[in-house]
Formats: structure tokens, C-alpha cells, sequence
């Protein structure tokens, strides 16, 4: 046989080696968490549950799931054992205490701080609301601005009628014009 014939075959079987592979390397991580359980570790099921490890047996554990509410779980149901502070972040809301965390405030404060300093030192604010003494000096403009208006319409009524008549219309094909109709 080709080589070429037998590479397809080859690749495959190369893929599903590696594909086996990763698989059976997240089987084993899985088993080694589920392994290191200890009662009081916070764990999350694969149902998304949190609760906290009462007893470790062989193929079962105890879960506290509320105060006083204990419920038997197969070791294969534990999606994930959690590290103390994001247990406590998650359940408790307890915070832990990292210094390095950007600090964000429960209001806008810090964003308006700066206009303050601006103002004090002498920056002028754009006001973007409606001003009245504008309105006004528009009402003054409206009187030049019809007279420039009527102007306009004088020159184009003082065309001649050649200019007109030399300037064919297109009309449209089917002989209709504005205003006529003929509907049904």
C-alpha cells in the first residue's frame, strides 16, 4: 500500500490519542481533588450547590448544606473543592483582606471631586442647558433673516419666461402629472 493512502488513517488515530488523552489527564486531577476533601473544606457540586464537608468516606461525603441540614453526596457529585477565602467571599460574603485591590466607591464622589478644583481655580463650566438670553437675540435676528428670505424669492420671480421655456421638464413617460390621478 501508498503512504499516502494510509496518512488520513494515521492522523486520525493520532487525534484521538491526544483527544484520550487530555481527557483521561482531567479524570485524574479530578480524583486527586476529590481525594484531598477534608471536613470543614467548602466545596461547589456539579449541581452548583455550596456546601461545607462534614465526613470523607470512601465513595460518599457528609455535606453540611445549611445549618443543621446534612445531606450524602457520592464522591463524583464534588464539581469542585474551594479555597477557604473564596468559600467565605461566595456563602458568607467575607471579603479577604487584599491590600493591592482597587478601592470602588459606593457613590460618585470620587468622580466629581475635580470640578471643584476647577472651578476654584478659575476654569469656566459649559452649561448645556436651554439659555434664555439666547433665545432672545434670536428673536431679534428673525426680522433680517425674513427680509433676506423675501429678497431671495424676488430674484427667482424676476427670471424671464425665455429662461423657463428654455429649460425643457422632463415628464414622465406614462403622461401623468402631479395632482392627476387615476386610481381604481
Amino acid at each position: 500500500m501508498n503512504i499516502v493512502t494510509l496518512l488520513p488513517f494515521i492522523v486520525l488515530i493520532g487525534a484521538m490519542f491526544l483527544m484520550t488523552r487530555s481527557a483521561k489527564n482531567k479524570q485524574r486531577q479530578a480524583a486527586q481533588m476529590r481525594d484531598h476533601m477534608q471536613p470543614g473544606t467548602g466545596v461547589r457540586t456539579i449541581g452548583g450547590m455550596y456546601a461545607t464537608v462534614k465526613e470523607v468516606s470512601e465513595d460518599s461525603v457528609l455535606l453540611e448544606v445549611a445549618p443543621g441540614v446534612h445531606a450524602i453526596y457520592a464522591k463524583n457529585a464534588i464539581g469542585a473543592v474551594l479555597p477557604d477565602d473564596e468559600y467565605n467571599r461566595i456563602i458568607h460574603g467575607i471579603e479577604g483582606s487584599d491590600d493591592d485591590a482597587p478601592v470602588v466607591p459606593d457613590d460618585l464622589s470620587s468622580l466629581t471631586e475635580g470640578d471643584d478644583a476647577a472651578e476654584k481655580a478659575g476654569e469656566k463650566k459649559i452649561d448645556l442647558g436651554k439659555d434664555t438670553a439666547g433665545d432672545a437675540s434670536a428673536k431679534a435676528d428673525a426680522p433680517a433673516k425674513a427680509d433676506a428670505v423675501a429678497e431671495d424669492e424676488a430674484v427667482t420671480a424676476e427670471k424671464p419666461a425665455d429662461a423657463a421655456k428654455a429649460e425643457p421638464k422632463a415628464e414622465p413617460k406614462d403622461g401623468k402629472r402631479d395632482g392627476g390621478s387615476d386610481a381604481k
